[in-house]
């Protein structure tokens, strides 16, 4: 078996710097984590990746191509189906040891995870190829601070689950970045409570928008709260125990090293003199 985590989420939201702050914390942990980027309009990153998709193929290629002429937006989708069609270079890349453990760090189109399929077809790739995946969601906690930007983040959380129907952590990044304050705000909304959040946009002011689609607010705030959908955990990659109750956690998720055999010793018998 072979483990890995999708680390996935908007632009800007931390995905890179959380690869490389979990491959540190693992050469402390004295543990093997290789990451894949899967970003082609990836710029810089502090990790050594072990494959790199922009060898493939780079947006800029797709932006500057006579016959193709996309934008950004529409060649980071095209990079992502070429590498679909292009699976063996990846599988290549990535070889066949067992008790791999890679982190895919992928690009911050966020349609690419909550309607189109394209993600959804690079999971079940690795996992013919005998990867067990969790998804792990990160948002920008600076712009989760307030009732109607937490719903809305939410909401977006609960889209990329039910589309790529994977295992599924949400992490607030950026905590070490909030005033007292804000932390305290956003503690009201860890585990999501829809009378905190709608009470937090009814402070914010009336307006003829929130009026009008008051029910449908409570409609969705309630759907959060009575099925459990979404919970969010705060990561902090300053604080060394943050990162490490996270890689846990996803660790237990994936189940990895519940396959591996328990070490015994043999300890000599104490002479009776």
């Amino acid at each position: 078996m072979r483990y890995a985590q999708l680390v996935i989420g908007p632009a800007g939201s931390g995905k890179s710097t959380y690869c490389s702050a979990l491959v540190r914390h693992a050469v402390e942990k004295k543990r093997a984590i290789e990451v894949v980027n899967l970003d082609p309009a990836a710029e810089h990153f502090d990790y050594e990746p072990m494959a790199d998709v922009r060898e493939l193929i780079h947006v800029q290629d797709t932006m500057e191509d006579e016959e193709l002429h996309f934008g950004p937006n529409g060649g980071l989708i095209f990079c992502i189906e070429y590498l679909l069609e292009n699976s063996d270079w990846l599988r290549d890349k990535l070889g066949e040891d067992e008790d791999d453990y890679v982190l895919f760090d992928c690009p911050g189109q966020i349609e690419l995870y909550t309607h189109l399929t394209a993600m959804k077809k690079l999971v079940k790739q690795l996992q013919d190829w005998n990867f067990n995946i969790c998804a792990v969601f990160l948002v920008d906690v600076q712009f989760m601070t307030d009732g109607a930007k937490f719903l809305s983040g939410t909401m977006a959380a609960l889209s990329v689950m039910v589309n790529l129907e994977l295992p599924h952590v949400n992490l607030l990044s950026k905590m070490d970045l909030l005033s007292k304050g804000a932390r305290k705000r956003i503690e009201r909304f860890l585990e999501p409570d829809a009378h905190a959040i709608l009470g937090d946009i009814e402070l914010n002011g009336a307006n003829a928008f929130n009026d009008k689609y008051k029910k449908l607010s409570e409609a969705i705030g309630d759907l959060i709260e009575n099925y459990s959908l979404v919970r969010f955990l705060p990561l902090n990659l300053k604080n060394h125990e943050s990162v490490n109750d996270i890689l846990i956690t996803i660790d237990n998720i994936i189940q990895y090293g519940e396959d591996q055999d328990v070490r015994t010793r043999d300890f000599e018998e104490a002479d009776d003199d």
